[in-house]
């Protein structure tokens, strides 16, 4: 890990449908000096772009390809089937995907599920890109099963989506080259991990400096030497001492005579 960075900003690469505001919230608040700027990348892509140094962590889909990338898994999302709004699914509440036997499912090229053999009866064609995907399903040539966060991403009046059953998921991961586990790095791993800004296992923020204590003694009146009443005229009574007097003293109360 290294102590210094070499960039201005901390630069976050994120996939599409990824939504990660809250991080970035949590992020300005613990880091304000930190610019941090956002960058969204293709799903298929965004492996090479930490490769390459043009992000220096990402919100990516799992799995990350090759050894060099670390990963930490976020959550799973729910997997959807986008339909037009007067499609027979969009009266049930949850759709098998034994039901899409007899649909046409569109397959598009940068599809982030991992399918062993894709539902339905194929497309004539596969779409270059999920957006495309979804004007078709508009376009009443097919269905097409994506997460839901792609499914709000690419929303239109005209469809709806209904989550589908016995399918496989897409797992949101943070990764970063593990060569470059920079603070930084370390300062948004704890912040996707939820720890708290004092965490003791993740980089601590510098702590503000404390006001000095002043030195013991410094704020109480100097004494002269010798104690208190030292600075006193020896053998000169006190103005108090004098009024008090003894045996009928000038200035005193004279005593009644028997």
């Amino acid at each position: 890990m290294t102590g210094s960075e070499d960039s201005p900003a901390f630069r976050l690469a994120y996939v599409p449908g990824v939504t990660p505001s809250k991080w970035v919230r949590i992020w300005n608040e613990r880091l304000p000096h930190i610019p941090l700027t956002l960058n969204q990348v293709p799903a298929a892509e965004v492996c090479e772009a930490l490769r390459r140094g043009e992000a220096d962590a990402g919100f990516v889909r799992l799995p990350v390809d090759g050894d060099d990338l670390s990963a930490i898994p976020l959550y799973e999302e729910t997997t959807v089937v986008v339909i037009p709004k007067d499609h027979l699914f969009a009266a049930a509440d949850e759709v098998a995907v034994t039901d899409l036997a007899e649909e046409v499912v569109l397959h598009p090229l940068d599809d982030t599920l991992a399918w062993e053999q894709p539902p339905g009866r194929p497309a004539v064609g596969r779409p270059a890109t999920t957006a495309d995907a979804v004007e078709l399903v508009a376009a009443g040539i097919g269905v097409l099963i994506v997460p839901q966060s792609l499914a709000r991403l690419h929303h239109r009046r005209d469809l709806t989506y209904r989550t589908i059953t016995d399918v496989p998921t897409s797992r949101v991961a943070l990764s970063w080259p593990q060569e470059a586990t920079t603070d930084l790095v370390e300062d948004l791993i704890g912040i996707v991990r939820g720890r708290t800004v004092n965490s003791t296992r993740g980089r601590r923020t510098e702590p503000e400096p404390k006001a000095k204590r002043p030195e013991k003694g410094a704020t109480r009146r100097q004494q002269p030497p010798g104690g208190r009443g030292a600075g006193r005229t020896a053998g000169k009574p006190s103005a108090k001492n004098a009024r008090r007097g003894s045996g009928g003293a000038k200035g005193g109360k004279p005593r009644r005579r028997p």
